[in-house]
């Protein structure tokens, strides 16, 4: 008997929102649900392709503003988008209905051993190092990457089996939620972002700690001052793994705890029972950007005593990246071209920034404002060393980080330096400007500080259309 006749077979069951977590839940429920109903804000039009899936899987759509009015179902699955304690919700709870969503689901019944990465920056990079690290010869089965990257974990359940591993990376949307173990889970840090969505600070970091209520093992970012003191919810005997850009303390360590911190260009480790180990240096990592250094020992504490020391010097030295992460597009009339649509704070594009060190960069930045302080991004980029000798501003959010830019102590003399400060609202248009403000030598980078959702669908429709763009020129 597979999972979904075992869970959904005669069951009324509603899906919350027509998008990529529950699109294959919805085929997977189909053939056993009794009532198979999606809600979704967009209108069927608006849903085009996905509506009339649904609509030939026998599902019920109800649509518009109204669209969580009157959930009733035996089986409500939400969307992460969706905040769990909206008032139709807690309706349909009192009315019986079992509210859950798909990863909750995956994390509390899956078979395989979970390894779990959360946090503002770095988690698709760590999630994805966490996967190549895991597909060593000590694996016995498959290594399987999913969660808030690559595809929704649940309906492959029926095909995961005891001996395979799961890498899973997790937001603070989908942690919301969860109460499930994992073998091993990471933060990777913890600053401001989503604030838009969840109601401060406090909230979205007990949605990020809500990783380590059930871990094997914890692993933590010494250098954050907020995750370092998530180590004080973790129960005694859960072991505890910190990663430092820096020596760590000498009483940082309890007994069983252990460590991977970088120490000049050396890299370290101090494992329960192996004492100080050299793991390797930096110039052995493909990746450039201390940033890129941290999500490495991220995956090394996270992995460690499923992989081996051969394989983690050969990802090192071999994987190149995740797409719309620093990734190069092309050198064009002596100007280099990198996407990083992935940055959607200012902490991230602020490590963008540090990995193109030594470079003149034309920075694009801007797009959906998620209500985050843009100081950060200032500082970054006036800082006394940096080398951003043009910004070009775009997007929902180009107002707010003008003002953060000009209320810096040292904008005027950055501007008299020969600092330039641009700003156009049509996306294709700032790229334009940005590489007619490039000179030969220079690197245009788009690393957006800011979510994609004015203009764009998610961040990676972004990235790929200035990929078009930049090859179009």
């Amino acid at each position: 008997m597979n999972y979904a006749e075992l869970h959904f077979k005669g069951k009324r069951i509603s899906l919350l929102g027509a998008g990529v977590s529950n699109m294959p839940l919805a085929a997977m429920a189909a053939p056993w649900a009794r009532e198979l109903t999606v809600r979704d804000k967009k209108s069927p039009a608006e849903l085009g392709e996905a509506a009339e899936k649904l609509i030939s899987l026998g599902a019920r759509l109800i649509t518009g503003e109204d669209y969580l009015r009157g959930i009733d179902e035996d089986l409500v699955f939400r969307s992460p988008g969706i905040r769990p304690d909206l008032p139709e919700l807690n309706e349909a709870r009192a009315r019986g209905s079992l509210v859950t969503s798909e990863m909750e689901l995956f994390l509390n019944e899956g078979p395989c051993p979970v390894y779990a990465v959360t946090g503002s920056d770095g988690k698709t990079t760590t999630t994805t190092l966490t996967s190549l690290l895991l597909d060593s010869p000590l694996l016995r089965g498959r290594v399987i990457l999913g969660g808030n990257i690559g595809e929704p974990l649940l309906y492959r359940i029926d095909a995961v089996s005891p001996d395979d591993v799961c890498a899973v990376e997790l937001s603070s949307f989908q942690l919301m939620t969860v109460d499930a173990p994992v073998k091993a889970a990471a933060v990777t840090n913890i600053t401001p972002n989503h604030l838009n969505w969840h109601t401060g600070m406090e909230e979205y970091t007990e949605a990020k700690a809500n990783i380590l209520k059930h871990c094997g093992r914890a692993v933590l970012n010494y250098d954050n001052d907020i995750t370092r003191a998530l180590a004080d919810r973790l129960k005694g005997d859960v072991p505890l793994f910190w990663f430092s850009l820096n020596p760590l303390p000498e009483d940082a360590l309890r007994a069983g705890d252990g460590a991977v911190w970088l120490d000049g260009d050396t890299i370290f480790s101090d494992f329960p029972g192996e004492g100080r180990r050299t793991v390797m240096t930096r110039g052995d990592i493909r990746l450039p950007g201390l940033h890129n250094t941290a999500n490495y020992m991220t995956a090394i504490a996270l992995t460690h005593g499923a992989t081996t020391d051969e394989r983690i010097l050969e990802v090192a030295r071999t994987f190149g990246g995740v797409e719309h992460r620093l990734e190069f597009v092309r050198e064009l009339n002596g100007v280099t071209f990198i996407n990083g649509s992935i940055d959607s704070s200012p902490t991230r594009t602020a490590a963008a920034l540090s990995a193109l060190a030594g470079r003149p960069v034309v920075l694009i930045a801007g797009g959906y404002d998620k209500h985050i302080p843009y100081e950060p991004l200032a500082e970054a980029v006036l800082a006394q060393d940096s080398t951003v000798r043009a910004m070009v501003l775009t997007g929902d959010t180009a107002g707010k980080i003008r003002a953060a830019m000009e209320a810096h102590p040292r904008f005027d003399e950055a501007v008299r330096d020969g600092f330039r400060l641009a700003e156009n609202p049509d996306f294709d248009g700032a790229v334009s400007d940005a590489a007619s403000l490039a000179r030969p030598g220079d690197t245009v980078i788009l690393s957006p500080a800011s979510a994609s959702f004015d203009h764009f669908k998610n961040f990676e429709e972004r990235g790929r259309h200035f990929k078009e763009l930049v090859r179009g020129m």
